[in-house]
């Protein structure tokens, strides 16, 4: 049995990615902002919550499916957006992308993504989402979006939490910048993991290729992610840009790291099929409440006018199962399929999807229900 058959969940996962990483690059991958309270509540709010079964309700058969934002999907869960992932393994986004394929779920690709637009538009067949940052540069944001249109992308994803970077002290502790560095601190990290260093120097060359053209920090000049946040995104945005670009897209659009009802109301107001009720995976503010309880007020105020999305802490089948009774689409999430990225490429995400898609098929049949409309508060008690 190979140490991917041996991964049962994601902890198991983000053991064996640690391994496989050098030091600033795992960081990069498991750390959050300042306290990381929000990382941790993301998945603990999921414990103040419990699920009350039924029974003898005869459930052989399952249908785990679910349509979020006019995509018909295999499974209640897909593969968040996620920067850099060719520094996780060197396939990066094209080995998520062919898993998420073969499991009839969708994945995202990020403007900070390692493998361009058009080629994921090409080879993958899966339901496609891009995560737009907003960009100083008007330029690149319309040209990110007409890239997308010609290469057919399904849905549209603007993220609005992130116009200044996070505090992210593991990554100011671990000198993590893209593309890395090395530096007194991390060589021997680097030095103690030759295999992902041989591939970082001797497969392609590290880019973010849809920022090609306008923009240097991030491929040609080192930076953190927080001081790119800060200096290159637009601070000055706000609603009108976000109607502005479904305007200009045309297509599904979404809004990623709404979090108030407020916010989830104005979604609606200027037209997105879809929010993702998400804190950056507690990247970006902490203290900031966990996605999971905010969805049932989120689904009192617009439910049945926009998809809701419970984007981070999932690390269960449960879960998935608890986010959907309060109220949410569908779920999303980055951990769960970034650790085992780095574990082993495409077989660790199918490995990851195959986990989760069993979980979630075996604890709707131990909740008594054979259809995901069949979940409601009913079944929820909280602590």
């Amino acid at each position: 049995m190979s140490r991917i058959d041996r991964c049962r969940n994601v902890e198991d996962f983000r053991a064996l990615a640690k391994s496989h990483l050098p030091s600033p690059v795992f960081h990069y991958i498991d750390g959050a902002a300042e306290d990381e309270t929000s990382y941790r509540r993301n998945t603990e709010a999921f414990q103040s919550c419990d699920l009350v079964p039924n029974v003898l309700a005869g459930v052989k058969d399952v249908d785990m499916s679910v349509t979020v934002m006019g995509q018909k999907l295999a499974m209640p869960l897909f593969c968040a957006p996620a920067a850099l992932q060719r520094l996780f393994h060197h396939d990066g986004e094209r080995a998520v992308g062919r898993a998420a394929q073969k499991f009839g779920t969708m994945f995202a690709v990020s403007a900070l993504g390692t493998v361009g637009i058009e080629e994921i538009g090409r080879t993958i067949s899966a339901p496609k989402m891009f995560q737009l940052y907003f960009h100083k540069d008007q330029g690149l944001n319309w040209s990110m979006v007409e890239r997308c249109r010609e290469a057919k992308f399904e849905v549209l994803t603007l993220t609005v939490d992130s116009i200044t970077g996070g505090n992210r002290e593991r990554d100011l502790r671990t000198g993590f910048t893209s593309p890395p560095q090395l530096t007194l601190a991390s060589l021997a990290s680097f030095a103690l993991h030759p295999s992902w260093t041989l591939n970082y120097l001797l497969r392609e060359k590290f880019s973010l290729p849809q920022l090609e053209g306008h923009v240097s920090e991030g491929t040609d000049i080192a930076i953190s992610i927080g001081d790119y946040f800060t200096r290159m995104l637009d601070q000055s945005m706000d609603w009108s840009d976000a109607e502005e670009v479904r305007k200009r897209w045309g297509g599904p659009f979404c809004l990623k790291g709404i979090m108030s009802v407020a916010d989830a109301r104005r979604a609606v107001d200027i037209g997105a099929g879809a929010i993702m009720v998400s804190n950056h995976a507690g990247r970006q503010l902490d203290g900031s409440r966990a996605p999971f309880d905010q969805i049932s007020e989120i689904a009192d105020a617009v439910g049945g006018r926009i998809d809701i999305i419970c984007d981070g802490g999932i690390r269960r089948g449960s879960h998935v199962l608890k986010a959907i009774s309060a109220g949410a689409t569908a779920c999303s999430g980055g951990h769960f399929y970034l650790y085992a990225l780095a574990a082993g490429g495409q077989t660790g995400v199918e490995k990851a999807l195959g986990n989760l898609r069993g979980e979630i098929e075996r604890d709707m049949k131990l909740m008594g229900v054979s259809r995901l409309d069949q979940l409601s508060r009913d079944n929820l008690r909280y602590r």
